[in-house]
């Protein structure tokens, strides 16, 4: 009894979908976050050391790239705060229908990158 089938769901088989790609997305902004906490010890060294050491880091941050990997650390931050307020919905065993799923992570995006541009607005301002 021979089966083409696959023995286990992977891309080839599934249609990627929305609840996917967020769930996916809560996973790379969850490393993401732990790369910006690295660089916030960066600067927390650097403030502590000071002098050269804080001068770089500050040139390194105010630097096209560096302003942009802190946009992306707030935009991951937001987006995984969000996120886990949905999942901490569905914990409670609320809103576990496929319509329910899909209405809030175009919420949750909404919401991340809202929230983003608004900080990095005030921070900026």
């Amino acid at each position: 009894m021979s089966s083409n089938r696959p023995l286990s769901p992977h891309l080839q088989v599934y249609k990627p979908q929305l609840t996917s790609f967020t769930s996916i997305l809560h996973r790379v902004t969850g490393a993401a976050l732990a790369v910006g906490a690295m660089i916030m010890t960066w600067w927390l060294w650097s403030v502590m050391t000071g002098g050269d050491t804080l001068m770089f880091f500050q040139s390194f941050v105010q630097s096209h790239i560096g302003k942009l990997m802190l946009f992306g650390w707030v935009l991951a931050f937001c987006y995984h705060f969000f996120n886990g307020l949905r999942h901490m919905w569905w914990d409670a065993g609320r809103g576990i229908t496929i319509a329910f799923a899909n209405r809030s992570a175009i919420v949750v995006l909404l919401l991340s990158a809202a929230s983003a541009v608004l900080i990095w607005c005030r921070a900026a301002g």
